[in-house]
């Protein structure tokens, strides 16, 4: 739902930017900028919402072969080396929020400060962690199976 909203903000400053730029000759400030790390917070709150749902791209040339078994020992071995993955990518965009906060890091029009932006994309990040944790334990337990899946949406609806 975040990453919906994010992308529909980026969205509209885009648009508006755009229509001040060429119908105005007078851009939003910072939108560039602000823009950007919109982006970047789509991102990654669009991946925990990936990890949630465990909707990914696959290609399951070779795993459509392979036995059951073997299938799920293949996705949880995906999934695992995709939450090493998360972990050290929150750990390097934690260096980056803190870096650009202690060094007063700012826009370039308005000088507003990026970090709040930066620790948005972090805490996508950090969610995403926490979602890729979870399929794992369901990919463990069964429970990730496509048929469990269905009837646990059947339930929701």
């Amino acid at each position: 739902m975040l990453a919906g909203l994010l992308l529909g903000l980026c969205t509209i400053l885009i648009v508006v930017s755009a229509i001040g730029r060429y119908a105005l000759t007078t851009p939003v400030p910072d939108s560039f900028d602000v823009s950007r790390l919109l982006i970047g917070a789509c991102i990654m709150w669009g991946f925990a919402s990936v990890g949630y749902r465990g909707g990914h791209i696959t290609v399951d040339l070779f795993v459509e072969m392979m036995p059951e078994r073997a299938r799920r020992w293949v996705e949880f071995l995906a999934w695992a080396v995709l939450l090493l993955f998360v972990v050290l990518l929150a750990w390097k965009m934690f260096g980056r929020v803190d870096s650009a906060m202690r060094s007063n890091e700012s826009t370039f029009d308005l000088r507003l400060p990026v970090w709040p932006l930066m620790a948005l994309i972090w805490a996508g990040t950090a969610i995403s962690i926490f979602t890729v944790t979870v399929r794992l334990f369901l990919l463990a337990s069964g429970k990730a199976t496509p048929e469990f899946e269905r009837e646990a949406a059947q339930k929701l609806d």
